[in-house]
């Protein structure tokens, strides 16, 4: 069988099939900087640091070292029985004193969907521990995204969720999306906007029951929601209400961690003082799969004594702390904080948000919008009343296809089109990226109906 020829026997996640169906997959077969080739040998500036977690580039050299070094002295191992790799023990002192909140414990998974489905069993493992096993409601937003195992689909607020039959689970609430620009009533400022979200979190939390709550989760910003940043006073509104009622705050930041938002942590860039934090994607930059889980030093000191009963933690992963992984996060973070690269990032944001915006102006844009190294473009085919395109145009996933044949890859979510270059990426590049992608949206609004 031809590579070309389409079915093949992989299955793919997250593809547009009637895509697939006519042209087939596009094959990568190297990458080299911020760009990556097909198997035809075109080449791709990859605005999207693969999903969001290359941010070093697909050839770099240190981390491909420190990977060799790692296999050569220790391939392979796990952490259960009291046993661990020496890299696994510096990379969690590391991160416990990167943490955006005084912490003191680093639990690994091989992912973020991972990682967020552990921190439910740990609230739950706690509220057993601690004489209230009804304490199982798990809040989240619309539009959120937290990963695709079962427990973390359900935080998820998305529509394709309820493709499975039985999700979201019982256990899940949902509140408002916090987009001012698509959710804010008439007149309401931003501030406003936040409060009133805040309002809707404590009557929620009043109507279910304080002492049922077991944690509220968040993304600082929303990554695969469209890259929607908090509201103003966001999160100084809400913490305060999570506070009162002793709910647990769980940082999510798998996006949003070691600098996409222009600070290492989205914790630290909103203020945002969280019980536990769940990281992954930037931490081994794409080159290993890793998901961890840092705790505060409270939620820790519980989760210690909580394991009396067992005489032990009663869960982990064969490969969760991987050796050649917490050696290459450890040359990712020597990069990122020693070699420079984060500083870097912080430099060209400003540029990168000023190219961003000044797509306002193109008549199928609603909102620009974005943070450090990340961005969102909202197509509407209104930009007065904010009204998309009718679903069956299928207007983002045009844009995506005309944007890979102009050798640009960018993301489709839902009505709009998100960016989230590589940390290494330059001004120069920057502005490639945009030419392309404005060739690429006048482009797809040549084709579609005029309203």
């Amino acid at each position: 069988m031809s590579a070309r020829n389409y079915p093949s026997a992989f299955l793919h996640p997250f593809s547009h099939l009637p895509t697939l169906d006519e042209s087939g997959p596009v094959i990568v077969d190297r990458g080299a900087g911020i760009y990556i080739y097909d198997d035809r040998g075109n080449r791709y500036l990859e605005a999207n640091s693969g999903l969001w977690n290359a941010v070093l580039g697909f050839d770099n050299k240190q981390l491909i070292e420190a990977a060799q070094r790692a296999y050569a002295k220790l391939p392979a191992y796990h952490t259960f029985f009291g046993r661990v790799s020496q890299a696994a023990l510096d990379l969690s002192e590391r991160l416990v004193r990167l943490a955006p909140m005084e912490s003191a414990r680093v639990y690994y998974a091989n992912s973020g969907s991972e990682a967020n489905d552990t921190v439910v069993k740990l609230l739950w493992f706690l509220a057993e521990a601690e004489g209230r096993p009804h304490r199982r409601l798990l809040l989240s937003r619309r539009n959120a995204y937290h990963g695709m195992t079962i427990v973390s689909a359900s935080l998820t607020g998305k529509d394709y969720v309820k493709s499975a039959s039985g999700l979201p689970i019982a256990e899940v609430r949902h509140l408002t999306s916090p987009h001012y620009w698509r959710e804010a009533a008439a007149g309401e400022s931003e501030t406003a906007f936040s409060a009133r979200l805040a309002q809707e979190l404590e009557q929620t939390i009043r109507n279910v029951g304080p002492d049922f709550v077991a944690g509220f989760f968040a993304e600082p910003v929303m990554g695969a929601g469209g890259v929607i940043p908090p509201p103003q006073e966001y999160f100084a509104a809400i913490q305060p209400v999570l506070e009162k009622y002793g709910i647990p705050l769980i940082a999510d930041e798998v996006i949003c961690g070691f600098g996409r938002t222009g600070e290492l942590w989205g914790s630290r860039k909103y203020g945002i003082k969280p019980d536990i934090v769940v990281a992954s994607k930037v931490i081994t930059a794409g080159f290993f799969p890793m998901g961890a889980i840092i705790l505060s030093t409270e939620m820790a000191a519980r989760i210690e004594k909580a394991c009396a009963k067992y005489q032990q933690l009663p869960t982990g992963f064969t490969t969760g702390a991987h050796p050649v992984g917490c050696s290459i996060a450890m040359a990712v973070l020597d990069q990122l904080l020693e070699g420079g690269v984060f500083k870097h990032a912080q430099s060209i944001a400003p540029h990168f948000q000023a190219g961003l915006g000044r797509f306002a102006d193109h008549p199928m844009i609603g909102e620009a919008r974005g943070v450090g190294l990340m961005g969102a473009l909202e197509i509407v085919a209104d930009k007065e009343t904010k009204a998309p395109y009718p679903a069956s145009l299928e207007v983002s996933e045009r844009v995506a296809g005309q944007a890979m044949k102009n050798g640009l890859i960018c993301r489709p979510l839902g009505p709009a089109i998100v960016l989230a270059p590589p940390f290494i990426i330059t001004k120069q590049q920057i502005d490639e990226l945009f030419e392309l992608l404005r060739r690429t949206l006048d482009d797809v609004h040549a084709t579609l109906p005029k309203t």
